[in-house]
């Protein structure tokens, strides 16, 4: 699909493509490997950004591209090698220059939520590598989605942080 083809939201959340764990993948305690969960959220926000015209045509002919600012993920079930993968986005908020999402993985075929991330991303100029403005027509695609996204129930865990739990 061209990256100027997605003029209009698809179905709520957005639903990443099914992945499978790859061998190399799986650490000594038998499970996906904590670092993978995170290539594999990276991938599903790619097609997410092709969906919103930000993907390697954006680069190359636009000079613009995003960085994580910040991530937090939770590892809330162990996945293994065989599980196929589907992860859900949810674009959350949306300013002039960054994209807050929420993304959930789940067992494809099972149902079941093994982990999730939330992120903040931030719209950059390559050229002058510095946070800049995402251009008028990536705005309008980032809005209509966030619309489309807030239309529906917001998933569990959004706005977690790191803590120890409180002693009484």
């Amino acid at each position: 699909m061209p990256e100027t083809a997605a003029l209009t939201p698809k179905a709520a959340p957005f639903r990443a493509s099914i992945m499978q764990i790859e061998p190399q993948w799986i650490d000594y305690n038998g499970h996906l490997n904590m670092a993978y969960y995170n290539v594999m959220f990276d991938r599903a926000i790619d097609q997410l950004w092709l969906e919103l015209g930000m993907g390697p045509a954006y680069m190359k002919e636009r000079g613009g591209s995003s960085f994580t600012a910040e991530c937090h993920v939770r590892y809330l079930r162990e996945i293994h090698l065989g599980d196929p993968v589907q992860i859900f986005a949810w674009v959350l908020e949306a300013d002039d220059k960054r994209l807050h999402t929420f993304e959930e993985m789940r067992h494809a075929t099972e149902g079941w939520l093994s982990a999730t991330s939330e992120n903040m991303s931030l719209h950059m100029d390559m050229n002058a590598r510095r946070v800049a403005p995402f251009p008028p027509d990536i705005r309008e695609r980032i809005a209509a989605v966030t619309r489309a996204h807030s239309a529906v129930a917001r998933p569990e865990g959004i706005g977690r942080n790191v803590a120890m739990p409180s002693k009484r």
